[in-house]
């Protein structure tokens, strides 16, 4: 079974209505995490301890170079600028500053100086810095004489420009060797594993990991079903710390970046069931292939050093993305605060004047990697008849809306308030809507009725998304609605980008004119 079989095997069997599910009542208090699994004491204590989130070391390598950039450019500007009868717009000097930038991002690559492992040393850094800035400047220095070109530049700004350089760069060089190590002693620089599935087999591939000379995984655990006379509680130094069905609660506390499963691949239905309870986590998932004699395609597969892994799910937005994602909502939300500031204001006046209680309602929802977070509405109902706990869905023509609520609801304009939960981090402006941990339909709650259900809860919750643009907003009375809702929730996932994103914001305008079941 190839490795894009499988993630369409998966995908299908976890979107789809489970007719199966037990009934059962609504919980009656609002304690949403009231069926949580219990992790045993060493669990909780490993998970505890991996609270923190890791650095990228894409992210961390990308932000320097654009650091060295910016030092390199802003101090050649300057210091032309000062030198005495400089021509601050020369043709030459901006180039020079042009080519100074690229020469600096090529030769410090060739030099090995974004290597994390070299960035955290101080003197194999810095004699890398010195000799590679030499060097730029060198050939600087170099190239009037064999262009027998000399340009009309002072004769001392490319002497001031590589001396001030070199030291703002061995001083932000210096400073960033100690804050890696602090990070690195923090546990914020390794890369997080935890091992699904025990025995010889990871036993095995635990050692082969640690053998490679970039070695940066750190392995958190063990997870494995089988009892330990078939799967031992100590693995290669290992401990196994619980079952399959344990590492989604572990994997909602822990900060972990990647599960590896050692599940034979040709152990097909053991596969796609473990698969399926660990595809609702926003991790990397990949099946180890170094003891498999099977041929992948390259885009199917990774390495670590030289071992070979199956990419069977990646974690939707990460490193780049991410940062892109939270810029752009940082951005448009700011600016939609201030554009729409006097409708915000207009509609708390209204809601104030119409009925008493406060203006805005909190509601406990499901966010990111099933967090339990507080969303902002302006109030529309009365506030004596709120239910904060969603136990009553809200229907058309429902006593409990005001007059300006059932106004602001067909509108949206309710939703506003959540541009502050945008600022804070909690929502994005694109992504599934964030449900009530207590939604329900026919007395029964959300998670009961689509099988994989938390697997929308694997990027932040938006205040639009792919389903409301297409029609699936408002109530939901009947399983096929909530069903419709995670499908399309969880194909923005499966083909998330920035384009996608700018797409569904340009649409939602369009979509608000659709208040069929918006009540």
């Amino acid at each position: 079974m190839f490795p894009e079989e499988l993630s369409a095997r998966l995908l299908k069997s976890v979107t789809v209505v489970d007719p199966n599910a037990r009934e059962q009542g609504v919980p009656r208090d609002d304690d949403p995490r009231q069926t949580t699994r219990k992790l045993s004491d060493q669990a909780l204590a490993v998970a505890e301890s991996l609270r923190t989130s890791t650095i990228a070391a894409s992210v961390l390598t990308g932000v320097v170079r654009v650091v060295d950039a910016v030092i390199v450019a802003s101090l050649g500007a300057l210091t032309l600028v000062s030198s005495a009868g400089a021509v601050a717009v020369h043709p030459v000097a901006v180039l020079a500053i042009l080519a100074g930038v690229v020469l600096v991002t090529l030769v410090f690559q060739a030099a090995d100086c974004y290597q994390v492992s070299v960035m955290r040393t101080l003197l194999p850094q810095l004699t890398r810095i010195m000799i590679a800035l030499s060097l730029i400047f060198g050939a600087f220095f170099a190239a009037p004489l064999l262009l027998d070109y000399t340009p009309a530049l002072p004769s001392d700004w490319l002497g001031v420009w590589f001396t001030v350089t070199l030291f703002a760069l061995l001083g932000m060089r210096i400073g960033l060797a100690f804050l890696l190590r602090h990070w690195t002693r923090a546990g914020r620089l390794e890369h997080r594993a935890v091992i699904v599935g025990g025995g010889e087999a990871a036993a095995d591939l635990i050692r082969d990991i640690q053998k490679q000379p970039s070695y940066a995984i750190r392995i958190c655990g063990i997870f494995d079903d089988r009892k330990n006379d078939r799967s031992p509680a100590i693995v290669a130094g290992y401990p196994k710390l619980g079952s399959v069905a344990d590492l989604v609660e572990f994997a909602r506390i822990a900060h972990v970046d990647m599960l590896i499963v050692t599940i034979p691949i040709n152990a097909e239905r053991r596969l796609l069931e473990f698969l399926k309870q660990l595809w609702v986590l926003p991790v990397d998932i990949r099946l180890s292939a170094h003891t498999a004699s099977l041929d992948f395609r390259d885009r199917a597969s990774s390495f670590i050093g030289g071992v070979p892994f199956v990419d069977v799910v990646d974690k939707p937005v990460a490193d780049w993305d991410a940062i892109v994602k939270r810029t752009l909502d940082l951005l448009v939300a700011s600016a939609a605060l201030l554009l729409l500031s006097p409708v915000m204001l207009a509609t708390a006046l209204a809601i104030r004047l119409d009925s008493p209680g406060p203006i805005l309602f909190r509601q406990k929802r499901y966010g990111f990697n099933n967090e339990v977070i507080e969303v902002f509405k302006f109030r529309s109902m009365y506030h004596h008849l709120s239910d904060p706990l969603a136990k009553r869905v809200v229907t058309k023509g429902d006593s409990r809306i005001t007059r300006v609520g059932r106004f602001i609801r067909k509108a949206s304009i309710d939703e506003l308030p959540q541009l502050f939960n945008v600022l804070s981090g909690e929502l994005s402006l694109v992504g599934p809507r964030p449900h009530a941990v207590n939604a329900h339909t026919n007395e029964r709650l959300w998670e009961q009725v689509v099988d994989g259900y938390f697997a929308r809860h694997k990027v932040k919750p938006g205040i639009t998304g792919w389903a409301q643009v297409n029609g699936w907003r408002g109530e939901v009375d009947t399983p096929e609605k909530i069903h419709k809702r995670v499908e399309y929730d969880i194909y923005y996932i499966e083909n998330w980008s920035i384009l996608f994103d700018l797409y569904i914001m340009l649409r939602t305008p369009f979509a608000l004119f659709n208040t069929e079941n918006a009540y």
